[in-house]
């Protein structure tokens, strides 16, 4: 047994199988499901997690049938045809000892296609299309379509199936009062709307028998109104147990809920509240999820009696090594999920393949090789931001020499910046792992050194990634006392008055807004305050009015351009920082024209009714959220010439390369890339 991590780290039973210990690898439809190559993709990407250990994998959601897949064309086992593409699969995590479930995901209403079926003809809020009301015998079908998945998937190896009855999909739909108004024998009462999930339950361990493992993906905090009740959620658990269900795992949130539930702005850990009021109710095991990020916070959960197992998702693309790390008692190591879903949700959401921001590899493991080199080189680089980190820790794996010069005091460059933020503190996590990770593999860090050509004498590369300057505009009083710099606010603590103007409203505009309107930090109920969580579950669906905290600046929130502020946010977050900013009071204005700055205030341009209207905004700062330009002052001096270092191979990454919209998703693939190319 693990010292450090006794409870995550024990076995678990489960029906017929015994499990290794406690961390089930989540669903994450990665969009390998669909491709051609998927199946050898997918195959190496769960290897690579139960070599790091994981006790057991649940796959992507797969659609019982055309019409219950995520979109169109969506993967489906629907046939003796698919069954053989899975088996690659199940074959490759046996290979490794692993046990792999596939999810069955039915997506109901939220099918993106003119099939989309649902329990009645009421269109989601996420989604333009109406769909069909099932019929009595289009139910029965579905429940056999169900059935008949676990079959194949039985046939295909997997040693189980998560049957997905939460997050708002075709299940959950038929038990909630908002979206069943059914008056037949699928609706009306509790009894009724809970019939279709237990049916298939039941239908499915009928057909597999009492070997196969049967996880129920459960709602337990449907946060939409008219979502279920805790005593609704507590029956169907039951239901669901009676009908043959080996585990349950936790849901919380329909997809349209208008409240956080993984995004990095969630307290870590967050809803395991929710997993434990469940727990001493059914005889079965639970699972806790949602925001359990380190082998610390899952084994407090577990200690705690929250849950049986904990769920990791995106925690695993981050670090396949998860769980061998802990079990070597070296949690320091992992590298760990900051819950931005830049490259995980957001790509899924666009019809992307899921990776990782941290992990770039992760998804890409048979086409992002970064194995020893066969010819080990002397790098310098310059710059320890993302991408130069990044690239410094793939170097020196790959067996590279590496030196890192860093300017600043510090690593981390717009890392630095961005952990201050809240609702992004989970980034000093990142700056954490390039720490230890660079003593680790012994990279020379020379910090508060700008180097120069002379300092890159003597390696065989040079790899620039110098970073950003933020770009000051040519605005007539920009050196007025009141203005001041993105980076001077957030690196440096400048002072800024009670009223402030944020000229930019970028991604960086926005998070300079939400620093100053809430500052950083906060006590940790008030995430479920602001959001209007009912930590108390007596309120159906787990909402009540929220109760946002006061803010602590008036800002208005200035663009250029006449589009919608925030609209180039990421997909999955952006709308929760566009809430945020109006539930503190944020006014943002577009299409403005900027004409001076004075003792009197920004004076500026505004569309309006008649044509642009001249105003005076009066605040106390201003603050230049207004871009950046990238930092190439050395990449020049080492072009001149004139140095030892002009004969050698220099590379410009991160910042110093694209710097229009600062990108750390960009930033740390395109170094990955840069240390498979030297190979």
């Amino acid at each position: 047994m693990n010292a450090a991590f006794p409870h995550l780290l024990s076995p678990l039973r489960l029906g017929a199988t015994t499990l290794p210990n406690r961390v089930l690898m989540g669903s994450m439809h990665t969009g390998l499901e669909e491709r051609e190559d998927g199946p050898e993709r997918l195959a190496a990407f769960y290897a690579e997690r139960v070599r790091g250990g994981v006790g057991l994998v649940v796959t992507g959601g797969i659609g019982p049938n055309p019409e219950g897949a995520v979109r169109e064309g969506g993967a489906v086992l629907t046939g003796p045809e698919d069954v053989a593409r899975h088996r690659t699969v199940t074959d490759a995590v046996h290979a490794e000892g692993g046990r792999i479930a596939l999810q069955i995901l039915h997506a109901g209403r939220y099918a993106r296609g003119d099939r989309a079926v649902a329990p009645s003809p009421l269109r989601a809020p996420i989604s333009p299309v109406v769909p069909h009301e099932l019929s009595a015998a289009e139910i029965e079908r579905t429940i056999e379509d169900f059935a008949r998945t676990a079959e194949l998937a039985q046939q295909a190896g997997y040693d189980g199936v998560e049957v997905m009855g939460s997050e708002g999909y075709l299940l959950n739909q038929f038990t909630a009062e908002e979206t069943n108004r059914r008056t037949d024998a699928w609706g009306g009462d509790l009894e009724r709307r809970l019939r279709l999930p237990v049916e298939v339950v039941r239908r499915v361990r009928e057909r597999t028998g009492p070997g196969f493992l049967l996880v129920y993906r459960l709602s337990m905090l449907d946060l939409v109104p008219g979502g279920a009740t805790l005593d609704e959620v507590v029956r169907l658990a039951r239901a669901v147990e009676e009908a043959g269900a080996d585990l349950l795992n936790t849901g919380i949130g329909w997809h349209e809920a208008r409240v956080p539930t993984i995004a990095t702005a969630v307290p870590r850990g967050g809803f395991a509240w929710v997993t434990r009021r469940l727990r001493g109710e059914v005889g079965i095991p639970v699972v806790a999820a949602n925001r359990i990020n380190t082998p610390e916070s899952a084994e407090r959960i577990l200690a705690a009696g929250d849950a049986d197992m904990v769920s990791l998702a995106r925690p695993l693309l981050a670090d396949p090594r998860f769980v061998a790390k802990a079990a070597a008692g070296r949690p320091e190591t992992v590298n760990t999920c900051i819950a931005c879903n830049q490259a995980c949700l957001d790509h899924t959401f666009s019809g992307r393949t899921a990776s990782c921001l941290v992990n770039p590899r992760a998804g890409h493991e048979t086409l992002l090789r970064l194995g020893p080199t066969r010819r080990a080189e002397r790098i310098a680089v310059v710059g320890a931001g993302p991408a130069g980190a990044a690239f410094a820790i793939g170097a020196a794996e790959a067996g590279h020499a590496v030196t890192l010069f860093e300017a600043e005091d510090r690593i981390g460059g717009q890392f630095l910046l961005a952990h201050r933020i809240p609702g992004k503190e989970e980034y000093a996590e990142t700056l954490r792992y390039w720490s230890v990770r660079l003593a680790e593999l012994g990279v020379d860090v020379r910090l508060g050194t700008a180097a120069g050509p002379g300092d890159l004498a003597g390696h065989d590369r040079v790899v620039l990634a110098t970073g950003v300057v933020p770009r000051v505009p040519a605005l007539e009083g920009v050196d007025h006392p009141c203005v001041v710099g993105y980076r001077e606010v957030l690196r440096d603590g400048a002072p800024v008055g009670r009223r402030v103007a944020v000229l930019g409203a970028g991604g960086i505009g926005f998070d300079v807004a939400q620093f100053l309107v809430h500052g950083p930090g906060g006590p940790p109920g008030d995430f479920y305050a602001q959001w209007g969580v009912d930590t108390t579950l007596s309120a159906r669906g787990g909402l009540v009015p929220p109760r946002p905290r006061p803010p602590a600046r008036d800002v208005v929130l200035l663009q250029r351009s006449t589009g919608k502020p925030g609209q180039r946010l990421g997909r999955t977050t952006g709308w929760i920082h566009r809430a945020s900013l109006r539930a503190a009071g944020v006014r943002t204005l577009a299409g403005v024209a900027y004409r001076r700055i004075d003792d009197d205030g920004l004076h500026v341009s505004v569309p309006g009714p008649d044509g642009p209207q001249e105003q005076v905004l009066a605040v106390d700062t201003v603050v230049l959220c207004t871009g950046q330009e990238p930092l190439r002052e050395l990449h020049e001096r080492l072009l001149a010439g004139g140095h030892d270092a002009a004969a050698v191979p220099v590379h410009l990454i991160g910042g110093a390369d694209v710097a229009a919209e600062l990108d750390a998703k960009r930033a740390v693939r395109q170094a990955a890339e840069l240390v498979a190319a030297i190979g």
